[in-house]
């Protein structure tokens, strides 16, 4: 029963990413993802081969987020349905700089972590284009804006009360946050909104 308004502050984009010396893994579906990464895979799927035939027979390396982190519940819920639905035999970390390490030292490896420490790690990954139906697309800030990178894209919002909304400072705090966002979005590992849709999201907050 209670009247809200949703305020947009980013988009949160995922990564699959793999080492540079990987030469098979140039692009991967959301099937072959939920192949490797639910639970039931857990013992089961373990070499390249078994998510594409025509990928060597070698050992793959999972690194990934761990089950405290916002991230773990997106990319499983987005890839195999269910929030929990992950197998947990990967290495798993909340710091996504061992992720990276992990996936940069180990020709084997396989993982993925938000868009932006990609972008500040590119010249040490290989990113590996998303197909989900209409080709291979990697993410962009671009078609990650326009919503074509899917389904490891999605928009972020903070939603408050009408009633709060009078109140001078909850309206100082959000007019704060929306103008602080576009400038740390990518700090916190986010991708800033077009600009117009916070010019948006604050009209229709003054507005409302």
């Amino acid at each position: 029963g209670i009247r809200f308004i949703e305020v947009p502050l980013a988009f949160d984009a995922l990564s699959v990413v793999v080492h540079r010396g990987n030469s098979w893994a140039n692009t991967i579906s959301p099937q072959q993802l939920s192949l490797l990464w639910n639970r039931s895979a857990q013992g089961r799927v373990n070499n390249w081969n078994q998510v594409n035939p025509a990928w060597p027979k070698r050992p793959i390396k999972l690194c990934g987020p761990g089950d405290d982190s916002g991230t773990f519940d997106y990319f499983n819920k987005a890839i195999n349905g269910d929030e929990d639905n992950s197998r947990r035999d990967y290495t798993a970390s909340e710091d996504d700089n061992i992720l990276v390490q992990g996936v940069a030292g180990d020709e084997g490896a396989l993982g993925f972590f938000g868009f932006a420490y990609y972008e500040a790690s590119a010249d040490q990954l290989k990113l590996v284009p998303i197909d989900g139906g209409t080709g291979p697309l990697a993410p962009s800030v671009a078609n990650i804006n326009d919503g074509s990178y899917s389904p490891l894209s999605r928009p972020l919002f903070i939603y408050v009360s009408r009633s709060s909304a009078a109140r001078p400072e909850v309206r100082a705090f959000v007019d704060f946050f929306l103008e602080m966002a576009p400038a740390i979005a990518a700090d916190v590992g986010y991708v800033s909104l077009p600009t117009e849709m916070y010019e948006a999201g604050k009209s229709a907050f003054a507005n409302f």
